[in-house]
């Protein structure tokens, strides 16, 4: 008989829960225990080790399409990567990079050529890459990349170059030591000496025996805020020769004389085109630091409900800190949002998966798609720092121990919010789809003509909703709101603030950015209403987290896990509008004593929901194998 924590645990997994429950069952072996050491040797070594028994069990096939070796299971890859976040932040990492950022640029930015000659040697680690974008004069501006290829026709090879000290590759995964090949992003030139934008090259690295080769020069960064087990380093080039095939040239191409020919004639699109094809990467770093904020407050929570402080009056026990409501407060919110971003989760990976496995994918779906990754990103990463820390906290100095995991989730994650696209420029990415309207020709506007065209067209916007419409139109249209606290638990009322604050935040930006456009320049008017785009930013993607959690409540058949699930809902939307208190105050949203009504809905969900504390963490699934904490274990604990 399924028990209830077995169907909360099935209805947050969703379509991919086999492959979940698969990798369960493998990380609780002793080969993936997780085991925290800031040696990086023995780190690096250990992640080695276990990359190779990945391979050997064919884990990296689902992520390749079956012309070239692979299974073409685009959701169980980006699944099973994102489980492995539960075991070691640096073999994710790692594994990602091989297979998903490497080995998805040569798959993806590739043709024949490159898929016959490369991917079953990458599926099999037979071919170690790195995937070489960041610079370190440029990250999250790609098309200013500085490193050059310059295509000379009386050789017919790509001369690759790093003409200045700030075209340095930095920061990248596998270049310090185990890299064979990079896959190189720069400038391509041709002999006329035109450029045309930011392309993809192979350029091998070092011979067999792990020396750089003529013209590379590869450096370590040591040690780093975490990741031990991730060889970070630089690359820098010198007038390296690579052959004219080794260009990636599915969207772009240099004849044997030198021509350049595309079959996407604008230069941004183009670039913004081959970007979106490499979306997987980000989608699985939403994936995986939401798994690390799932294991912190399983930890977290359990330890909370072993560990007791003070004496209440007239009982001689002492009271279970989880029994405090400052404890629900610091714990249930964050719980709840690990809920409600594991269901938004759970539809990007399957819009992902859908996407990229289509023979002819709809454009402007895939833009909503890179829009969805980048705003989940985002909120998933900041999730995850905030959660790690509190579950830190909330364990007082045992926390601080590394027998206890949590200081390691912490520091490995801490870059999560940097990485394969920072944070803040994400985020905006959401407002400029959204202000845009999704329009064929945002991605390839320069500031000026964005903010022109948002100024323009942002009126005629309609609300797109996710995969939950029906459901979410249904529940509108049933709601019936009033002034009285209990409103505040309908799901209608909730739902609608979410939307009102959305469509208001965003029809007052357009109008901002049009009163600003004429008494200053355009960048100037965009850069003076910069923190209100983030703010309408982060209003969409709360409302699509919402409607998302509406949609996965509404697939879970069993009565007390649906019951329990509709107060975790309940407790995640409070939570938003809270802390927004002060915007939907200002706008005449929320009464004061609405805004009162909302801080009591919250305590009296946390209230109700304690009995569940345990059932809650239940869900998430975390083997204990990878959930161990020595403090969880009071059997361990010798007195000295």
């Amino acid at each position: 008989m399924t028990t209830t924590a077995e169907h909360l645990r099935n209805a947050l997994d969703g379509r991919w829960r086999d492959v979940k429950n698969r990798m369960r069952e493998e990380l609780s072996t002793e080969v993936f225990r997780p085991h925290y050491t800031p040696n990086t040797v023995i780190a690096r070594t250990k992640v080695a080790e276990q990359m190779k028994i990945m391979a050997d069990h064919g884990a990296a096939e689902d992520g390749f399409k079956k012309e070239h070796g692979g299974n073409g299971d685009v959701g169980a890859a980006v699944t099973q990567i994102e489980m492995l976040a539960m075991s070691d932040l640096s073999l994710m990492v790692k594994a990602g990079v091989q297979w998903g950022l490497f080995g998805g640029a040569v798959e993806n930015l590739g043709t024949e050529r490159h898929h016959e000659k490369y991917v079953p040697k990458i599926i099999n680690l037979d071919l170690l890459g790195c995937f070489a974008m960041t610079e370190t004069g440029h990250g999250s501006d790609v098309q200013s990349l500085e490193t050059t290829a310059t295509y000379d026709p009386a050789t017919q090879e790509f001369i690759i170059d790093s003409p200045t000290r700030t075209s340095r590759k930095d920061y990248i995964g596998g270049a310090a030591e185990t890299a064979r090949m990079a896959a190189v992003f720069a400038q391509l030139i041709t002999p006329d000496g035109v450029g045309h934008g930011v392309h993809c090259f192979l350029v091998p690295l070092r011979d067999d025996d792990g020396n750089d080769l003529p013209g590379v020069t590869t450096s370590d960064n040591h040690y780093k805020g975490g990741l031990p087990g991730v060889d970070n380093g630089r690359i820098q080039f010198a007038h390296v020769r690579v052959p004219r095939e080794n260009l990636l040239n599915k969207y772009a191409d240099v004849a044997e004389d030198g021509t350049y020919s595309s079959p996407i004639e604008n230069p941004n699109r183009r670039f913004f085109t081959m970007l979106g094809t490499l979306i997987r990467g980000r989608v699985t770093v939403a994936g995986s630091a939401a798994a690390a904020a799932r294991v912190a407050l399983d930890i977290a929570t359990r330890y909370a409900l072993q560990r007791r402080q003070f004496a209440a009056p007239d009982d001689e026990n002492e009271v279970l800190i989880m029994d405090y409501l400052v404890h629900q407060r610091r714990l249930l919110p964050l719980i709840a949002k690990s809920y409600a971003l594991q269901f938004a989760q759970n539809e990007l990976v399957a819009k992902c998966h859908e996407l990229q496995t289509a023979d002819d994918p709809d454009p402007e779906e895939q833009r909503e798609l890179e829009a969805r990754a980048a705003g989940l990103k985002a909120t998933n990463t900041w999730h995850a720092t905030r959660a790690i820390q509190e579950a830190r906290e909330a364990c007082g100095g045992a926390g601080y121990m590394a027998e206890n995991r949590l200081i390691a989730l912490k520091a490995d994650t801490d870059v999560f919010t940097t990485f394969e696209g920072d944070n803040h420029v994400l985020t905006q990415l959401v407002a400029k789809q959204l202000l845009t309207d999704y329009a064929d020709d945002v991605k390839s506007m320069s500031p000026v003509e964005w903010v022109r065209f948002a100024a323009e067209t942002v009126g005629t916007r309609v609300l797109k909703r996710t995969a939950a419409q029906p459901i979410i139109q249904t529940i509108l249209d049933n709601r019936q709101d009033n002034e009285e606290e209990g409103s505040l638990f309908n799901r209608g009322t909730q739902v609608q603030m979410f939307e009102d604050r959305e469509e208001y935040m965003l029809s007052t930006v357009a109008r901002r950015l049009q009163g600003k456009a004429k008494e200053m320049s355009a960048f100037e008017a965009f850069n003076a209403v910069q923190d209100h785009v983030l703010h309408a930013a982060r209003a969409h993607i709360d409302r699509t987290i919402l409607e998302a959690f509406v949609a996965g409540i509404d697939t879970c058949q069993d009565e007390e896990a649906r019951k329990i699930l509709e107060m975790v809902c309940d407790l995640y939307a409070l939570t938003v509008i809270e802390e927004d208190r002060a915007w939907f105050m200002e706008h005449r949203f929320l009464s004061t004593e609405r805004a009162k009504a909302v801080t009591r809905g919250i305590n009296e969900r946390c209230r109700n929901l304690r009995p569940y504390a345990e059932l809650l963490v239940d869900g998430f699934g975390i083997p204990e194998q990878l959930r161990y904490a020595e403090m969880l274990h009071p059997e361990n604990i010798v007195d000295t």
